[in-house]
């Protein structure tokens, strides 16, 4: 079974879903990893005294990191333009994505929630090209994936005690919690140990804190009589 994690930044696998990716991996599952931009216009370029350009390898070195951390079966990141995908065309994001996903053949595509946990413009724009290529695909009687699309996002009251005010979903909406290790766990924050140009906004952001062993998600148009046992348990045929 393939799952495939599709992020606009570097970090966004970290923030968060990492924990649940390490379970995953850890349970037999491919897990793969398409990042839509390098993230080259975070502010930290500035107190860095880099340009965008060379931020970008930076956080591309840093994702490499992770990719070794956490045990990836393998990791593509493309070089859109960081904060800018409002102002691009999304058929052009669309075409992207769907080139990758048919590359990989995933059972099941994960992306952010429709809040995009944070608010981001990036993670908006990334959840709806990302749900709209799903559904294009789905209808396509040729192939026979992705069958899932699965949507990370945050259990509980929303949080604001960081840096960034963190949305959350309703327990009606969450379809699948993935319960990791404390293994999963050392893997998550190791993985945010990668960012050592983002460490100043990863402490401020309490993600440490604030990200616990059980990781939900939204399922995308499917419901269940019996809970999930995995992303992938129940899964149907187009």
């Amino acid at each position: 079974m393939n799952i495939l994690y599709i992020f606009p930044h570097p970090d966004d696998e970290s923030f968060g879903p990492a924990p649940a990716i390490a379970a995953q991996l850890r349970q037999g599952f491919k897990v793969y990893l398409l990042t839509l931009t390098k993230g080259e216009a975070t502010k930290q370029r500035f107190k860095l005294g880099v340009e965008k350009n060379e931020m970008g390898e930076i956080r591309y070195k840093e994702m490499q990191c992770v990719e070794k951390i956490l045990g990836l079966s393998g990791m593509t990141v493309l070089n859109l333009p960081d904060g800018e995908l409002k102002n691009i065309n999304p058929i052009k994001i669309e075409k992207e994505i769907i080139q990758h996903i048919h590359k990989i053949k995933p059972d099941v595509v994960v992306t952010y929630a429709v809040h995009g946990v944070s608010g981001f413009h990036d993670h908006l724009i990334t959840h709806a090209v990302v749900k709209r290529a799903f559904c294009e695909l789905k209808e396509n009687t040729k192939i026979n994936y992705p069958k899932r699309l699965a949507l990370y996002t945050r259990s509980g009251e929303i949080e604001t005690s960081g840096k960034f005010r963190l949305e959350a979903s309703t327990d009606k909406e969450i379809k699948y919690t993935e319960i990791c290790s404390d293994g999963d766990m050392v893997k998550f924050q190791d993985s945010l140990d990668c960012y050592k140009s983002y460490k100043e906004v990863i402490e401020a952001s309490n993600v440490r804190n604030v990200v616990t062993n059980k990781v939900p998600f939204e399922i995308f148009g499917e419901e269940f009589k019996t809970p999930l046992k995995s992303l992938a348990d129940q899964l149907k045929s187009h």
